[in-house]
């Protein structure tokens, strides 16, 4: 008899573990790190709890040594998606019926192995895979997936509790059913922690997935799928379906069976699922929930009044951690004309400093961005600033392939504020910078704001805080997360619940209470204590 009510209080995030050399929780890492790279592993599909292995298979290598293959993944054909998607609905029964507090302790359970035994495994996977440095992949792999999950089902409480008042003679009461069909959750590689919450938040409200994961994040959301299956996540629950996007997208918006779309990725493919959506609009059993983030521009809008060593600070680690290749990253700079050639030369010492290559010597800070597409994309654009007369590369821009696809830390200035690079999404380490007079502050707050289609992320430095916030009432619509006095990036679950709108997403907030709504289908249930015989009024019977 199951009858507790159950009560999941805030939880604190995750510590951030410190990785000094003889420490535990390094040697258990470095471990981990030589025995990955030591193995190829096979990574097969898994559909309704079952292992397959289809024979078309791709490699998974370390983007800072491409020739050191990782793994081997199978990829899924169209008998192996419409397997998937019979797997979920044939799971999605048992599961939505399930006591929500057992999925919240299958969720809970999920933490706190990868708290433990599969914090090493997760960590060297996202290093090795995605080229991540020891800090970067902590803050990553380990503590906001962890933090996902604790979250996620203290939220799931709060929302569960949500209760309409009751009247008189009758019982007032909200379900909150799981979507009426499967979830496809389709994942991007820079991230372990967001390729587990697109997943694990519908999961949480009773939904089943398929789950595309990104080609270059195989290796670590294979080791995700592992650690949900020990933890107890059922068979067909989550299905793991590595293989062509565009053919996995196309047969799951066929399927009248599809409720949901959880994404992260860039701005043309979720523009290309919405279509399909909306061509299939009426073979659905219900609307499908589209929830995404895309591309993003991200901004540093700096005032006359503010600090060279804060915003030099800002602008390059803000910029330049993991290479650019966060959502969040700085990828344009709006400057005073006075405070440039000083921010400028304190970045240059910063450039000087750091150490670039692979993820294995803890030296370094740079590593390598995450495939030859990638590397060939910030290529065409560092060419094109190189060729025109309107901009120069004024700090790095040198970049080498031959066995890594590395990128220095690289600063475009430019005197045109719709230069391309101030206006089109790179996700590498280049940040362009636009200094503006200092008297025509209210000019390059206009600049900003009409300059790109994306509003993911953006800060705005100042000590003058009157202007600071003049400024913030101005780019209000430029960011769904914004920072004054800080870099534009590091968002922490629970604290500031992520996401954007324009071109940047439909700014559902993953970190937060209001994602977790998008999965559920609330039923309002009204119980009459006595049902009334008689049909006349009151006044009626005088």
């Amino acid at each position: 008899m199951k009858n507790a009510i159950v009560q999941f209080p805030c939880p604190a995030n995750e510590p951030v573990k410190s990785y000094l050399k003889g420490s535990p929780e390094r040697i258990a890492l470095d471990a981990e790190l030589e025995r990955q790279s030591n193995t190829i592993v096979d990574i097969p599909l898994i559909i309704g709890g079952k292992e397959i292995r289809t024979g078309n298979v791709a490699e998974v290598v370390c983007p800072h040594d491409h020739k050191h293959v990782l793994a081997r993944y199978h990829k899924a054909g169209e008998k192996e998606i419409k397997m998937a998607i019979e797997a979920a609905m044939a799971a999605h029964e048992q599961w939505a019926n399930t006591d929500w507090t057992v999925r919240a302790a299958i969720i809970m359970k999920c933490a706190e192995l990868l708290a433990t035994k599969y914090r090493p495994i997760m960590n060297a996977a996202t290093m090795l895979g995605q080229s991540k440095n020891i800090y970067q992949a902590e803050i990553d792999s380990a503590c906001e997936t962890i933090d996902f999950f604790r979250y996620n089902v203290h939220y799931a409480s709060k929302l569960y509790a949500i209760q309409p008042k009751l009247g008189a003679g009758v019982i007032n009461t909200t379900e909150y059913r799981p979507l009426e069909g499967f979830v496809l959750a389709v994942t991007p590689f820079n991230f372990t922690s967001i390729a587990s919450n697109l997943n694990m938040t519908p999961v949480l409200m009773g939904n089943t997935t398929i789950w595309k994961p990104s080609s270059t994040a195989t290796l670590s959301n294979y080791y995700l799928m592992k650690l949900y299956e020990e933890a107890g996540v059922p068979a067909g629950v989550v299905n793991f379906l590595p293989g062509q996007g565009s053919l996995i997208g196309k047969i799951c918006c066929e399927s009248k069976d599809l409720a949901g779309i959880h994404f992260t990725g860039s701005t043309g493919t979720f523009q290309t699922l919405w279509k399909s959506v909306g061509n299939n609009i009426a073979n659905y059993v219900s609307y499908p929930r589209l929830v995404g983030e895309t591309g993003g521009k991200d901004y540093i809008f700096v005032h006359p009044s503010s600090t060279v060593d804060e915003v030099a600070w800002a602008a390059f680690t803000g910029a330049y951690e993991y290479q650019g290749q966060k959502c969040s990253a700085a990828s344009r700079m709006y400057i005073p004309k006075s405070l440039w050639p000083a921010v400028l030369t304190k970045m240059k010492k910063f450039a000087s400093e750091v150490k670039m290559g692979d993820v294995k010597d803890c030296k370094n800070f740079i590593n390598a961005v995450i495939d030859e597409a990638s590397w060939n994309n910030i290529d065409s654009y560092l060419k094109f600033a190189e060729e025109a007369e309107d901009a120069k590369i004024v700090m790095g821009g040198k970049r080498d392939k031959s066995k890594g696809y590395f990128v220095e830390p690289t600063v475009i200035e430019t005197s045109n504020p719709h230069f391309k690079t101030m206006e089109e999404e790179i996700f590498g380490p280049v940040l362009t910078v636009y200094p503006y007079d200092d008297d025509k502050v209210d000019e390059a707050v206009h600049y900003l704001d009409t300059t790109s289609i994306y509003g993911l992320t953006g800060s705005v430095f100042g000590r003058d805080r009157a202007a600071v916030q003049k400024i913030s009432d101005a780019l209000c619509y430029t960011a769904g997360n914004f920072y004054v006095n800080d870099r534009p990036t590091g968002a922490v679950v629970g604290m500031q619940p992520f996401g954007g709108s324009r071109a940047s997403g439909t700014n559902d907030k993953a970190g937060g209470e209001f994602n977790l709504i998008r999965w559920v289908l609330p039923r309002v249930i009204k119980e009459t204590l006595v049902t009334p015989t008689d049909y006349r009024y009151s006044y009626m019977k005088e």
